[in-house]
């Protein structure tokens, strides 16, 4: 058995969470400050409370980040504090160069493990992929963890920001293909096209631009997805390439992040939130 921290246990976190602890660890999170929908998660995913951040560092082997991008190294400087001297594992989407950043600040004492999380959280069936980068090894600990569980870990390169620059690559098209069909549906819609521009989508290979009644839900993650859009364009510009079409999905995002979470908003209210926004 081995002592994990998590935090924080969000919708992704406390799934993780729950396959280690069906795995037989023992899982600590710290309930100071936190939500009641962040209480009940980590509830629900077995995991134990702390009093403090110091208690749960120093019971625990290995620490997980999983927070919202923007809040990613605000944990990282608060594990820094307390000398952390365990394996620390970043499984936020960030650029490759922030979480170098974090690497520096959490050593010395730590090993870092840059982590990747592809998929929809794990469980109830569904299997996702973990893809970790980082020194063996803290590697090879952290994908110990995950063995038999619905959270299928790799090991991709043993220098961290790897798995982050995987995942700013992935992101790059998936969620700008998402925020795309959205301004056209948007566009479509302000000229009273909408059911032909679906019609034409229905012959295309891809369904994102034939399914508009997903876009709530990219509405409804909105705040979470627009910080990421910013770390793909850094990620872009520090390869020399283009960032006009992150940093424009970015500045789209946030037009809809007013509707945190409201996965059930209508179709036609998400696109008209885009019009309204750009007008204003």
């Amino acid at each position: 058995m081995t002592t994990v921290t998590v935090l924080h246990p969000g919708v992704m976190g406390a799934a993780v969470a729950a396959e280690l602890v069906l795995g037989g660890h023992e899982m600590l999170w710290v309930p100071q400050g936190r939500s009641e929908d962040t209480l009940r998660r980590a509830m629900e995913a077995g995991a134990t409370p702390c009093g403090s951040l110091a208690d749960a560092l120093s019971r625990s082997a290995v620490v997980l980040s999983v927070c919202p991008p923007q809040a990613a190294e605000v944990v990282a400087a608060a594990v820094a504090t307390h000398g952390f001297a365990g394996v620390y594992v970043d499984v936020n989407a960030i650029s490759p160069q922030r979480v170098r950043r974090i690497a520096e600040e959490i050593r010395p004492g730590s090993a870092v493990v840059d982590g990747a999380v592809f998929g929809q959280p794990p469980g109830e069936g569904r299997a996702t992929r973990f893809y970790l980068a980082g020194a063996d090894p803290a590697a090879e600990l952290v994908a110990s963890l995950f063995t038999d569980s619905a959270l299928h870990a790799c090991q991709v390169s043993d220098t961290p920001g790897s798995a982050s620059a995987l995942k700013m690559a992935f992101a790059s098209y998936q969620k700008a293909a998402r925020t795309l069909a959205g301004v056209a549906h948007a566009l479509a819609d302000a000229h009273g096209v909408g059911d032909q521009l679906t019609a034409e989508a229905e012959v295309m290979i891809s369904t994102i631009l034939s399914d508009p009644d997903y876009l709530p839900s990219v509405a409804a993650r909105a705040w979470r997805w627009a910080p990421e859009m910013e770390e793909v364009a850094d990620t872009l510009r520090a390869a020399d390439l283009p960032a006009d079409m992150a940093e424009a999905a970015a500045r789209v995002l946030a037009l809809w992040e007013q509707g945190k979470d409201q996965y059930d908003s209508p179709v036609a209210h998400v696109l008209a939130q885009l019009r309204s926004g750009r007008s204003t």
